[in-house]
């Protein structure tokens, strides 16, 4: 794609309809005083076409007065927000831009909060008529369909609903397939001039987005069909899904990550339940090498807003991931995307949209993903509530997952109570104190609930492993977490009689709060907590747990082990004890002490075929054992 002169179809076009190509003072003659102005989206906007009007109006200022432009999202091209227009044009956006952000706060812009997928509703239906709307197009085929190229949107439904359509032909807008054709009959204006299409770009994911990206790779599986926001940290996450096979995608925004996935392969969009084949979309921001692989490639397909952002569409998709990000959320799971307190800051988009939608489909799944701090790390994103006048874009049950740099909340199906512990153990470490402290203080946790802060406290995921048995049995040992205790209670309540009367050497069986926070909270400068967990879909089962704690004196530690009895006699102890092992080894201890039953011969004989140096004593049917470390 690239400038060209007029001819082939557009020429034949000229010559059979000269009426649609009549000059700008003829066309701008058709706005009048209270009249709404609709343009095109983003990239998609008609730079010439509102130059063109901005000295219409410098050369006619009192031909038309009042007049509302409606848009979506607008890149800083808005010459009609100066203030020397005021009388003129007044800006009504359905999403809050950076560029109108000051403008809207200060009630100098409107916005109007829809869910986007209403919006061509409201232009069909009149409730919010369009007189005006200028659009940019493709050149015309030789039927005399033109394509909206990187913005069908809500735009497709403007010039449905409009009563003067006014189109900029320009050769660099691509012809993109889908629900993305108007025919030059639909149009009552052309003016063509080629001028290369607006460009966005982000920045270049840090750290923290990568860590996120990281995080977010772990819950997509291959054949998922996902959607994706806009801006740096989805770049790092659609990043991290290079080693995924046959993702496919139908998402509000195609973004420059989104087209090299599907450069690379790695989206082809093979196992999708609708749509198979297609890569789905209805908008497109990015940059000059993404517009020219949209061009005429039939693999995209973009579609009105109604359809894309349907929740009853997105509801029809198997195994739809549906990721975005947001400003704050609050110990309960309720989420803003849209304000910072009272202030506007974006608008609800289609987030809400495509969560419920994911949250509907057979196999979806909803991720919130944000860094834990804003202002360079001076505030959490995670908060007790949210600040007064936020809008909640999410509600508690749209969200199953919630990833920060610290890791991963799963709250589908969560109390109140565990996920405020989920979300504490994801905050920034300097934040989780305030947070456990704010919880109690709501009631939303245990009164008494334990907590240690600092660095001591943190659970070290590098300490993360999968491991398999010499049985076959795949696990994956880690670190116990602070919000683990639900996961322990269903564990040790699941212990036969017998299997914990051999663990805690005593006859009490009940497992209350009180007594599982001593597995949860840990210092782990001084002692360590494993647990060999299995996963099914979203299930975690806990089918062994290994701890140490260390004696100073001696620099070795106590070990003790209990495996699940579902479980036994599948290498599970044996695969814990090897962990601990290599975790204490290095932290340069010498070795292990344990007491176990004289009857408890597998737990035995488990401390046995590891090879270690062993003392023994017996002593009132318990052996204790004194174990160093060889090497």
């Amino acid at each position: 794609m690239g400038p060209s002169t007029e001819g082939g179809a557009l020429e034949a076009l000229r010559d059979r309809c000269p009426d649609k190509f009549a000059d700008l003072e003829r066309v701008f003659g058709h706005i009048h005083r209270g009249d709404r102005i609709f343009i095109s989206t983003a990239c998609g906007e008609p730079q010439f076409l509102v130059k063109s009007m901005i000295e219409f109006v410098e050369s006619h200022p009192k031909a038309f007065s009042d007049a509302e432009v409606l848009h979506v999202w607008t890149l800083g091209v808005a010459p009609y927000s100066d203030e020397k227009f005021r009388y003129n044009f007044r800006h009504n956006s359905f999403f809050v831009s950076e560029s109108t952000r000051d403008a809207v706060n200060r009630g100098l812009a409107d916005y109007s909060p829809v869910f986007l997928s209403q919006v061509p509703g409201l232009f069909r239906s009149r409730r919010v008529p369009i007189d005006v709307a200028l659009i940019q197009t493709s050149l015309p085929d030789e039927h005399g369909f033109m394509s909206l190229g990187v913005s069908v949107d809500i735009t497709k439904a403007a010039v449905e609903a409009a009563t003067t359509v006014v189109a900029q032909t320009n050769s660099f807008m691509p012809r993109i397939h889908g629900d993305a054709f108007v025919h030059v009959s639909d149009v009552d204006f052309i003016v063509h001039h080629d001028e290369p299409l607006l460009e966005y770009e982000t920045t270049v994911p840090g750290e923290i987005g990568q860590r996120i990206g990281e995080y977010v790779s772990r819950i997509v599986q291959d054949g998922d069909t996902i959607q994706v926001g806009y801006g740096s940290l989805p770049n790092a996450i659609l990043s991290n899904l290079t080693d995924k096979k046959h993702l496919g995608v139908h998402t509000e925004l195609l973004s420059d990550g989104v087209a090299e996935l599907m450069r690379k392969g790695v989206i082809d969009n093979s196992m999708k339940s609708i749509d198979r084949g297609k890569a789905v979309a209805t908008f497109c921001m990015g940059k000059k090498e993404t517009y020219d692989y949209l061009h005429d490639n039939p693999a995209v397909a973009f579609h009105e807003i109604g359809y894309t952002n349907d929740p009853l569409v997105i509801a029809r998709i198997r195994n739809m991931t549906a990721i975005n990000s947001g400003l704050q959320i609050d110990l309960t799971g309720q989420a803003t995307a849209v304000s910072l307190g009272q202030s506007f800051y974006s608008g609800i988009g289609g987030q809400a949209d495509f969560m419920r939608g994911a949250i509907l489909a057979p196999g979806g799944r909803t991720i919130l993903a944000l860094p834990s701090t804003a202002k360079e790390g001076e505030i959490s994103r995670i908060v007790p509530v949210l600040d007064e006048g936020a809008g909640v874009t999410l509600v508690r049950g749209d969200v199953h997952y919630v990833i920060t740099e610290y890791g991963i909340a799963y709250l589908h199906g969560k109390n109140i109570r565990e996920r405020a512990m989920e979300l504490s153990a994801i905050a920034h470490p300097k934040f989780r104190s305030w947070l456990i402290s704010e919880a109690k203080r709501r009631s939303l946790v245990y009164k008494d609930q334990a907590f240690i802060a600092g660095k001591r406290g943190e659970s070290p995921e590098e300490f993360e492993v999968h491991r398999t048995s010499s049985h076959g049995l795949a696990m994956l040992m880690r670190p116990v977490k602070i919000s683990d205790e639900p996961l322990l209670k269903d564990f040790f309540y699941s212990l036969s009689d017998e299997s914990v009367r051999r663990r805690f050497i005593s006859s009490r069986t009940d497992m209350p709060h009180e007594r599982l926070q001593d597995f949860v909270i840990i210092d782990y400068t001084r002692e360590m907590v494993i647990l060999a967990v299995r996963q099914q879909d979203e299930i975690e089962e806990v089918v062994g747990v290994g701890q140490y704690g260390i004696d100073e004196k001696s620099h070795t530690a106590e070990v003790a082990l209990v495996v699940r009895d579902a479980y036994h006699d599948l290498g599970v102890g044996t695969e814990l004890l090897k962990y601990l092992t290599q975790l204490a080894q290095s932290q340069g201890l010498l070795g292990f002490t344990a007491e176990v039953l004289f009857e408890n011969s597998a737990m035995l004989h488990v401390f046995e075929k590891m090879g270690f140096d062993i003392q023994r004593k017996a002593e009132a049917g318990v052996v204790e054992l004194r174990i160093g470390f060889r090497g």
